[in-house]
C-alpha cells in the first residue's frame, strides 16, 4: 500500500522537469532539495509535490517520517469492495503520516488471529478489522477483549457485537433493503427475492430484518411466507449468487436483491441460463457499488455502500483512540457504540418494470 519511488533526482534536465511541474525556478528547486533557507513553506511543498507526481525519490532528509504502522485486516481481496475500502483507509492513514500494513486472509493461509498476532509483534500503533470475526455471531468475542487488554487500539468495520467495547463502523443494512425493495415495488414487482450469505453474520441478519419489514409493509406478506419462499442463503461469491438466484427464480421471483455485487452478477448468470433477459424478464439489484460495476452488461442497479465515509471515519476514530481522545458514548463505561452510515440507491440498467406491468414510477 506504500508507493515506492525509485528514481533519484540528479540530472539538470530533471531539475527542469521539477521546476516546470512546480511552477518555480530551477534555483528554487535546488534550494529545496539541498535544504537551503529562504524558501516559502508553500513553495517548498509545491516542489515536494512535484517530486512525488513525477516519480522522483525524495532526498532522505526530506522524507516524511512515519508516525507508526497501522494494520488493516481484510477477509479477502477477490471482492472488489475490499480493495476499494483498503485504498480509502490507506490514503487516509498516509495523509496523517501513518504507514498502512495490509494483511489479508486467504483460504488455507493465515487466520485473523494469526494476522493480529503478527501485527502486534511488529508494534503497530493500531488495527482496523474489516468484516472480521466480529461480524460472526458464532465467534468468540473474547479475542477482541484480550487485544484491548494489551492496550492495542482498534476499530471494527462491518459487523457489530455488544460484547466488544470498541468503536464500530457500519452501513445501514436495514435501510439498504428498504431502498432496494421500494424501488422494485415501484416498478410493479410483487415477487421479490433476497439472496445473501450465511445467517450467522450480523450484516446478513440486519438485511433480513430490513427485508422482512419492508416486504411486509409494502406487499402485505406474512413473515413466515417471506422467510420460507423469498429468502435464500448462499455464499458471498458469483457462484453463490447464481445458486441462490436459481432457487428464487424457481419460486417465481421476478426480481432478486443480492447482498453483494458479486452475488448479483451470479444472479444475472442464473437468469440467462434459463433463457431469461435482465431486466426485461428479471430485475437484479446488487449491494456495494464496487469499482467497474457500472460497466457490466447490463450496468448493475445497486445499493452504494458509503465506502469513502466509512473508511475515513474508521481512520479518524482509530487515530482518536491512539491519541487517547476518543470518549465513550454508550450507556456502559468503556462503550463507544456504533457509527452507522446511510447507503444510496444507484439505478442503472438491471432493473425495469415487472413482467406484465407498467410499473408505478
Amino acid at each position: 500500500m506504500r508507493r515506492v519511488q525509485s528514481t533519484p533526482v540528479t540530472a539538470p534536465t530533471r531539475l527542469a522537469d521539477i521546476a516546470a511541474q512546480a511552477g518555480v525556478s530551477e534555483a528554487t528547486v535546488s534550494r529545496v532539495l539541498n535544504g537551503k533557507p529562504g524558501v516559502a513553506a508553500t513553495t517548498r511543498q509545491s516542489v515536494l509535490a512535484a517530486l512525488d507526481v513525477l516519480g522522483y525519490e525524495r532526498p532522505v532528509r526530506l522524507r516524511q517520517r512515519s508516525a507508526g504502522l497501522v494494520g488493516l485486516i481484510t477477509p479477502e481481496l477477490e471482492n472488489p469492495i475490499f480493495p476499494a475500502l483498503a485504498q480509502v483507509i490507506g490514503q487516509a492513514l498516509t495523509r496523517q503520516g501513518y504507514t498502512p500494513v495490509l494483511a489479508t486472509q486467504t483460504p488455507g493461509g493465515s487466520t485473523e488471529d494469526e494476522l493480529t498476532e503478527m501485527l502486534v509483534d511488529r508494534g503497530v500503533s493500531g488495527i482496523i478489522f474489516v468484516s472480521g470475526l466480529h461480524a460472526d455471531t458464532t465467534a468468540d468475542m473474547q479475542r477482541y477483549e484480550q487485544l484491548r487488554a494489551q492496550g492495542v487500539p482498534f476499530v471494527l468495520v462491518d459487523g457489530f457485537s455488544p460484547k466488544v467495547r470498541v468503536p464500530f463502523i457500519s452501513p445501514d443494512d436495514r435501510a439498504a433493503m428498504k431502498l432496494a425493495v421500494t424501488h422494485l415495488v415501484s416498478l410493479g414487482h410483487s415477487r421479490i427475492g433476497l439472496a445473501l450469505g450465511p445467517r450467522r453474520f450480523v450484516p446478513v441478519q440486519r438485511k433480513i430484518e430490513g427485508f422482512l419489514r419492508v416486504v411486509q409493509d409494502q406487499l402485505g406478506l406474512e413473515p413466515a411466507v417471506i422467510e420460507a419462499e423469498l429468502i435464500q442463503h448462499s455464499l458471498y461469491t458469483l457462484e453463490g449468487g447464481q445458486a441462490a438466484a436459481a432457487a428464487l427464480l424457481d419460486r417465481g421471483c421476478t426480481a432478486v436483491v443480492c447482498a453483494s455485487d458479486m452475488m448479483a452478477l451470479g444472479a444475472i448468470r442464473a437468469a440467462r441460463q434459463r433463457g431469461l433477459e435482465v431486466p426485461d424478464d428479471v430485475s437484479v439489484v446488487g449491494f456495494d457499488d464496487s469499482p467497474l460495476i457500472a460497466f457490466t452488461d447490463p450496468p448493475l442497479t445497486t445499493i452504494r455502500k458509503p465506502v469513502p465515509a466509512m473508511g475515513q471515519a474508521a481512520v479518524r476514530t482509530l487515530l482518536e483512540e491512539i491519541q487517547g481522545q476518543l470518549t465513550p458514548t454508550g450507556p456502559d463505561a468503556g462503550t463507544y457504540g456504533e457509527f452507522v452510515f446511510m447507503p444510496e440507491l444507484v439505478v442503472r440498467g438491471s432493473t425495469a418494470s415487472g413482467p406484465g406491468t407498467g410499473g408505478r414510477s
